[in-house]
């Protein structure tokens, strides 16, 4: 069974018997994990093993783990900083920064994969322009070819560890006040300088070889007056077309205020789909998921499960040989000084 179109999310700790038989339904493709579905490494591993076994292919499995104020599972993985402090550290040492990033970008992932996750929604390749209420610190700087360098080191190490990169929110979402979890944002700038600006960081992303994107509820009127999650002149006109971007595209929830433009859930979907996202994702809402579910009824499109598949993590050690190993001991402890005492991450060479 291919992968389907849908990433849904579950209720608790343990697969409920009706949340299974909702994952074999073929139009779902994956399951996005938040704090409420984490007790321990142990038990999310075990979910993670439960919601893979459900098919074959397997179901993607997915998380926020950013850092900072964006990490779903906190007790007894390492609490990362905010992208925002490789910005600060690079500021001081560009080589440190970028040695810094890279080593999180592979802590992240390794941790994650030792429990089974294939890839965490990360790394923001917003502009922390002080402006956006929702990005912020989220973001590794305000400089575009900056976020660019410091993202491109976080993904090698995602790399490294068996983890693809999504990068977000294309295509910049670090230029508006408002949160596209409460509202939808509008940014009026004219194109040639969301090009010049916040695009830019996607762009060399996508050619050093990004192969995810999640796009904003942002609507960039300049462009089009559907929000860039929706748009075709986004996705397949600017993002496929003008920058030959060929890898996977995954929606952000389309519960969120910011893709409530369109009322129905299931039309919300569909239009996402229709715009050229390979994935969509419906959460904190079974209501909407049985909707969208009704209104893709008979949906394939081959190349976009080509893409999905790509997705999965590869290789996958326990995580006892993890936490065992000098590697892990290394990057530990490099990325909690970073955040507990930054002055320190700067010259200690101990700390690669």
């Amino acid at each position: 069974m291919s992968l389907g179109p849908l990433m849904i999310d579950l209720a608790g700790l343990e697969l409920a018997a009706e949340e299974r038989d909702l994952l074999r339904d073929p139009l779902i493709g994956g399951v996005i994990l938040f704090s409420r579905n984490y007790e321990s490494p142990a038990q999310v591993a075990a979910l993670v093993a439960d919601i893979h076994a459900v098919r074959s292919p397997p179901l993607l499995v997915a998380v926020d783990h950013e850092g900072g104020r964006v990490q779903r599972f906190r007790d007894g993985f390492t609490v990362l900083p905010a992208p925002a402090r490789y910005g600060d550290l690079y500021g001081r040492s560009p080589a440190r920064g970028l040695e810094i990033a890279e080593s999180a970008g592979w802590l992240m992932a390794a941790e994650l994969r030792a429990v089974g996750v294939d890839f965490s929604f990360a790394p923001v390749l917003d502009l922390n322009r002080g402006v956006s209420r929702v990005i912020g610190d989220r973001a590794f700087h305000r400089r575009p070819e900056v976020v660019a360098e410091l993202a491109r080191a976080f993904m090698r190490g995602m790399q490294r560890a068996g983890m693809v990169a999504v990068g977000k929110h294309f295509p910049g979402h670090g230029s508006v006040e408002a949160d596209s979890h409460d509202a939808l944002p509008v940014d009026p700038r004219p194109y040639a300088d969301i090009q010049a600006e916040d695009l830019l960081a996607f762009e060399r992303m996508v050619h050093y070889g990004l192969p995810a994107v999640m796009p904003a509820h942002v609507v960039f009127p300049a462009v089009d007056d559907r929000p860039a999650g929706f748009s075709r002149r986004w996705i397949e006109g600017i993002l496929r077309g003008r920058i030959g971007f060929q890898g996977a595209v995954v929606s952000d929830d389309l519960s969120m205020a910011g893709a409530a433009y369109i009322a129905d859930p299931g039309a919300r979907a569909a239009a996402a789909i229709e715009a050229g996202c390979d994935l969509v994702l419906v959460c904190h809402d079974r209501e909407g998921v049985a909707r969208a579910l009704e209104t893709l009824a008979g949906y394939h499109n081959p190349v976009s499960q080509a893409r999905l598949a790509r997705l999965h993590g590869r290789g996958h050690g326990s995580r006892a040989d993890l936490l065992a190993s000098a590697d892990w001991h290394v990057a530990a402890a490099a990325v909690t000084r970073l955040d507990r005492e930054p002055e320190l991450a700067l010259g200690d060479d101990s700390l690669a």
